[in-house]
């Protein structure tokens, strides 16, 4: 059953369309936009209802007021936290991991526009994005162990070495230290650098690109990346193939073939 994403009303953070492009940002900046229990889960239902948008080709997640997410708000999930028992700490976690795989599972390229801190569950979030830019002031702390916790919160033992490597997911997740933007551009945690006026245009392009583009395959795209991090190459070779001959029964494949035959630039409608 599709849905549709325009009419969202979140309680927790901000959201708007542009076009087929859905915003979202936190809406905390002076306290440079930490998360609650209820952003967090107010998150997570939102993305898990994305997978099942027909009119959201494509995420982005926005900076507020100079900064991305500021983590756990200390006061209101820290302070809680210690009070818990077992059972309830392992919900907790379970949930906020629920919002990672739900970005993972969205079915729609997410852009994480980083500037300012982007620190605890803020980094988690931008490295659960598809598509990382940043400003040069930036950064990015895992910072887990500074409160006392391990690193291997939300999937970041998991995802991070995909994208910057063992060693030096390793170095983050040991000391929590803070990765400027020019170290994580060279890293490639981020994808490009763009000056502070320029980062929110520059995702937006870069999301009305993606929006405009065969979401189909877009989709297909996204679920083979996530898929293929456990299979072997002969195994991603024959997934491949089949997800491959999937996309060339859509309307789009004919599209973008009667457009070149035409010489003009294809319109992809997602199906």
């Amino acid at each position: 059953m599709t849905k549709k994403m325009a009419a969202l009303k979140p309680t927790h953070f901000l959201w708007r369309m542009d076009g087929a492009v859905a915003v979202i940002q936190l809406n905390r900046p002076e306290r440079k936009n930490p998360l609650t229990f209820e952003s967090y889960a107010e998150l997570r239902d939102t993305f898990r209802d994305l997978a099942h948008a027909d009119d959201v080709h494509a995420v982005v997640f926005l900076p507020n007021g100079g900064n991305f997410c500021s983590g756990g708000d200390v006061h209101e999930i820290i302070g809680p936290l210690v009070a818990m028992d077992a059972k309830q700490l392992l919900a907790f976690t379970r949930m906020t991991g629920d919002l990672v795989k739900a970005m993972l599972h969205c079915g729609k390229p997410i852009i994480a526009a980083v500037d300012g801190v982007a620190a605890g569950a803020g980094a988690i979030i931008a490295m659960a994005a598809d598509l990382r830019l940043a400003t040069p002031a930036a950064q990015t702390a895992f910072l887990f162990n500074r409160v006392g916790l391990a690193g291997c919160d939300m999937g970041a033992c998991a995802i991070l070495p995909r994208i910057v490597g063992q060693g030096r997911a390793a170095e983050l997740l040991y000391t929590g230290r803070a990765l400027g933007g020019e170290e994580a551009e060279r890293w490639g945690f981020f994808n490009r650098l763009c000056e502070p006026e320029a980062v929110l245009k520059a995702a937006a392009e870069t999301a009305d690109a993606l929006a405009r583009g065969p979401s189909f395959a877009h989709a297909l795209t996204k679920r083979m990346m996530h898929l293929e991090w456990d299979m072997g190459i002969e195994q991603a070779i024959d997934a491949e193939a089949q997800a491959q001959a999937i996309a060339m029964q859509t309307q789009d494949f004919r599209r973008a073939y009667e457009a070149f035959v035409e010489k003009r630039k294809p319109v992809f409608e997602g199906n």
